[in-house]
C-alpha cells in the first residue's frame, strides 16, 4: 500500500497564487513510487492546475463537490464535473459537517456519487472537543463511518480512503491541542474494527487510513511510524513549501526504516 501525502490548500490562494505555488511545488517535490502526494486547491483553480500538474509528481483533490451529477442546483459543481479534472476528493470535513451543517447523509450521497465518477473518496471523521470529553468518541466515529459508507458495497469499500481528523487537533480550531500517538492509535485501530464489523473480517486491512491534524514537518515522521496509519492530511502546513516536502520526506524515511 502506498503512503499519502493530501495537502488540503482550503480557502487559500488566488488561481494566479495557486498556480505559482504548484509550479514550485513541482520542481522541489521528491518522486517518490511509494508515496501519492495529492493537493486540494480551492474549485476555481482545480480546472487550470489541471493542465499544469505533472500527474507522475503529485495528483490534484477537489475539497467539495455536489452529489448529483446535473440539474438546476445554483452555485454547486458535481463530481460528474470533475471527472477528467481530479482523482481524490475531500467528503466530510470537519469544517463542511460543524461549520456549514453538512450531514451524515449528505456526505453519505457525496461519496457514492465520487465512487459513481470513478474519484476517490477521502471520507473524514472525527469528533469535537465537548464530544471526547463526554467519551463520546466511539459512537461519533461509527456514526460518522456508517452513515458516510452507507451506499459502499462490499466490492466498492476498496476505493474508499479514510482520514481521522479530530477537529479538536485542527489547527485553525479555538483551543487547538496536538493529538497525542495514543489518541491517533486508538482511533485508528477503532476505526478498522468498526470496517471489519461491517464488511466482514479482515477487510479493513488493505484500506488506507490516514491523520490530520495539525500536522508538520516535525510531528509527522511520529505520525506515519504508528502501525495503522498510511499517510496524513495536511492542512496549513501544505501552504509553506519547504513543509509540505518535508513532510513527504519523512514518508519516505518512515518506510525506509
Amino acid at each position: 500500500m502506498k503512503t499519502y501525502i493530501v495537502g488540503n490548500w482550503k480557502l487559500n490562494f488566488t488561481v494566479g497564487e495557486a498556480s505559482i505555488y504548484l509550479h514550485k511545488l513541482l520542481k522541489a517535490m521528491p518522486n517518490y513510487r511509494d508515496i501519492e502526494v495529492v493537493v486540494a486547491p480551492s474549485t476555481i483553480a482545480l480546472q487550470p492546475l489541471s493542465l499544469q500538474i505533472d500527474r507522475h509528481v503529485m495528483k490534484l483533490a477537489a475539497q467539495n463537490a455536489f452529489y448529483r451529477d446535473f440539474g438546476a442546483f445554483t452555485g454547486e459543481v458535481s463530481f460528474s464535473q470533475l471527472r477528467s479534472v481530479v482523482d481524490y476528493c475531500i467528503i466530510g470535513h470537519s469544517e463542511r459537517r460543524n461549520i456549514l451543517g453538512e450531514s451524515d447523509k449528505m456526505v453519505q450521497k457525496k461519496v457514492a456519487a465520487a465512487i459513481r465518477n470513478k474519484i476517490t473518496p477521502i471520507l473524514c471523521v472525527g469528533e469535537l472537543e465537548s464530544e471526547r470529553a463526554f467519551g463520546e468518541t466511539r459512537d461519533v466515529i461509527r456514526d460518522q463511518l456508517i452513515g458516510g459508507l452507507g451506499e459502499v458495497s462490499d466490492d466498492e469499500l476498496d476505493k474508499v480512503i479514510i482520514a481521522y481528523e479530530p477537529v479538536w487537533a485542527i489547527s485553525s480550531t479555538k483551543g487547538a491541542r496536538a493529538a497525542g500517538l495514543e489518541d491517533i492509535s486508538d482511533a485508528v485501530i477503532l476505526i478498522r474494527e468498526i470496517l471489519d464489523e461491517v464488511y466482514g473480517k479482515g477487510r479493513a486491512k488493505d484500506i488506507p487510513v490516514l491523520f490530520g491534524g495539525s500536522v508538520n514537518s516535525s510531528n509527522a515522521g511520529a505520525y506515519l511510524a504508528l502501525p495503522g496509519v498510511d499517510g496524513l492530511l495536511v492542512g496549513g502546513a501544505s501552504l509553506i513549501l519547504s513543509e509540505f516536502v518535508d513532510i513527504v520526506k519523512a514518508a519516505k524515511r518512515v518506510r525506509n526504516e
